[in-house]
């Protein structure tokens, strides 16, 4: 009886083996959402992030009493709701247009001890704040946007006394800045109304920068309307004094720089532009294109080579250096260099600054010139060698370099470019394409590349991360002891970790057991408490690595951390007026400005991610921070995150 009672036990045991791992097959197979579960995950998670964003408006009503955060939390709330309740988005943008002209016409307190910002740094947050609001408003309704410009405008400044008025249009303020990238911003939502906008402020004198951007956006909807618009463009460019007025010369040398349009071009009628109460319009990251028909294009390059051709070498007297000279005490800074405030600039000067430019601008258009102007081709060579720009090909090596570093370059691409970059780049430039090559899956021209290229610790780092790739590349056989002793040859803490975490994502799809455990090596790397906001940095990456795979142990790191902010926050209440200014009359500015603020702003950023993951123990952990100000913080940063990564 006892013998078949085991026999009985044995076979339940060894005849339930192939029935679990059918179960476990048949329960991974089915762990993958359908398109109907993620759909409904993604709505329930947005009916999370509102429901989140009504009581951050809510707290912020009734916590905050300082303009700028209130207006702050407006902005975000009114960017956020506008897909769902366009109206009440609109009523929120006013209040805070209010809030803007109050905190900027409020002075600064005098009392230290209130925390007020030196009145200079109070100017530049007024600005920043309006810059939010316009530039929030833009991503949903054009005219909107350019009615909040209007009604937060501060006074135009005093002119002074002694100023030249030759140099005013190269004096260029915070709000010119922000209506030409109000401009850039709505010729991507409005193209039509951008272009309305550009001849009226064409017609005032302005050239906005953001020309290019309108033409490109318009092209696509009316071509005929762009045409028409690059012609006046032009028109007004060759009446304007390239050489005096610098808004007209740079305008002009972004329009020739890519180009003219080919001939056989056609609107992209699939590119349809957004329409008001749209998803939020982003503003063209793309470089910019050929925007002129070929007749317009030339015409504007042929202008710009004519008075370009006008520099002549500098020279200098006895008296003008000295009168010039840096080491003056009524010297000043200009655009055309340290000019006396007692012997401003002659025309002659100024025009001849302004050639120099121009001339220094079309080395980058020398083979545009060959083509289309070949007659003048050797007349700007000529010039460049006359004035010693010739052998000076910095500007278009630095071009060449930014250039390819857009978009996901190849390893190649990125050697190409530092083999011609200014040497000050070509480092970084190097150092990039050892990793991209890593990250291609050839470790030994990543090798290659550093030991020709690299020095000293650069070199080494991109050493460490192959060693740590072709670790990865073995997972089979990879030890921890063997990990530890490559980790130990490594001094830098973050370096240390980075790795660690870059080793365990690599490893996880083929060796999971070990991947577990390179988490927990960097757990146990940074389960302390934080001495600087840099082992803070630390913890968040570790808690962002866990997020995905055990989210319950993320929770244990952010806990702590967020325990320890809020003690940091408290200390500084006491330090405020002291050793630090982040409270006035007892409430925290949300304005960025100091490490702790940045610190809060970072913890919003991972809790964001975090939310995407596991909603409910992101909004457990944000509860966790004791002040309001600091939650709501992190509340619109995970609203934010979930609402935008929604389109």
């Amino acid at each position: 009886m006892k013998r078949l009672f085991i026999l009985l036990l044995a076979l339940s045991i060894y005849g339930a083996v192939p029935v679990y791992a059918q179960d476990q097959t048949t329960q991974q197979a089915t762990q993958q959402p359908s398109a109907d579960d993620l759909a409904k995950q993604k709505a329930e998670l947005e009916k999370n992030a509102y429901r989140m964003l009504e009581q951050v408006i809510d707290e912020a009503q009734s916590s905050l009493h300082l303009p700028e955060n209130r207006v702050r939390v407006e902005i975000v709330a009114a960017d956020m709701l506008w897909d769902s309740n366009p109206g009440r988005a609109r009523s929120l943008f006013t209040m805070a247009a209010e809030g803007v002209a109050e905190f900027a016409r409020t002075p600064p307190p005098t009392n230290n001890r209130r925390g007020g910002p030196p009145p200079q740094i109070a100017i530049r947050n007024a600005f920043l704040l309006r810059q939010d609001l316009v530039l929030a408003a833009a991503r949903h309704d054009a005219q909107l946007a350019y009615q909040l410009l209007a009604a937060t405008k501060p006074p135009a400044p005093a002119i002074q006394p002694d100023q030249d008025p030759r140099l005013a249009r190269i004096q260029f303020t915070p709000d010119d800045n922000l209506e030409q990238t109000l401009l850039g911003r709505v010729a991507a939502l409005d193209p039509k109304f951008a272009a309305t906008n550009a001849e009226q402020m064409m017609d005032k004198g302005t050239f906005p920068r953001a020309l290019p951007d309108v033409l490109t956006q318009l092209q696509k909807q009316d071509a005929d309307a762009a045409a028409k618009l690059a012609d006046k463009t032009v028109k007004k460019l060759e009446a304007a004094n390239l050489l005096t007025n610098n808004e007209a010369a740079n305008l002009a040398q972004l329009l020739i720089s890519p180009g003219p349009r080919p001939a056989q071009a056609t609107p992209d009628v699939k590119a349809a532009t957004p329409t008001q109460g749209s998803a939020p319009a982003q503003a063209s990251t793309q470089a910019r294109g050929p925007v002129l028909d070929q007749a317009s294009y030339v015409d504007l390059l042929g202008a710009i080579v004519d008075n370009a051709l006008k520099a002549t070498a500098a020279t200098q007297t006895a008296t003008q250096r000295a009168a010039i000279s840096p080491g003056t005490p009524t010297a000043r800074r200009t655009p055309t260099g340290f000019i006396n405030s007692q012997a401003p600039p002659t025309d002659a000067q100024i025009e001849q600054a302004g050639a120099r430019r121009l001339l220094a601008g079309l080395q980058v258009a020398l083979p545009m010139i060959d083509q289309y102007l070949p007659g003048k081709s050797s007349q700007v060579r000529q010039k460049l060698v006359e004035v010693g720009m010739a052998n000076n090909n910095s500007q278009v090596n630095l071009a060449q370099a930014f250039s390819a570093m857009q978009g996901n370059p190849t390893a190649d691409a990125l050697i190409q470019a530092a083999a011609v970059a200014p040497p000050q780049m070509q480092p970084r430039l190097y150092q990039q394409a050892a990793y991209k090559a890593i990250d291609e899956g050839d470790t030994n021209r990543a090798r290659q590349i550093a030991s020709d290229h690299l020095q000293a610790n650069a070199r080494d780092t991109v050493m460490q991360r192959i060693d740590f790739r072709e670790l990865a590349q073995k997972a089979d056989g990879v030890r921890l002891d063997e990990i530890r002793q490559a980790l130990a040859r490594i001094p830098s803490d973050d370096d240390k970790l980075e790795l660690l975490l870059q080793l365990a994502r690599d490893v996880r799809p083929s060796n999971p057991k070990l991947s577990n455990q390179l988490m927990d090596e960097a757990k146990q790397m940074t389960n302390r408490r934080a001495t600087g906001y840099d082992q803070f940095e630390q913890q968040l990456k570790v808690a962002r690595a866990f997020a995905t795979i055990d989210p319950a142990r993320a929770v244990d790191i952010f806990d702590p951390a967020i325990a320890q902010l809020n003690e940091l926050i408290s200390a500084a209440t006491v330090l405020n007026g002291f050793e630090v200014n982040m409270f006035r009359d007892g409430e925290m500015s949300m304005q960025p400005g100091n490490g702790l603020i940045g610190m809060v702003n970072r913890f919003g950023s991972e809790l964001a991610t975090f939310a995407r993951t596991d909603f409910d123990r992101a909004e457990t952990l944000s509860s966790h921070f004791q002040l309001a100000e600091p939650r709501i913080v992190v509340r619109l940063a995970i609203v934010q995150g979930i609402l935008r990564a929604r389109n």
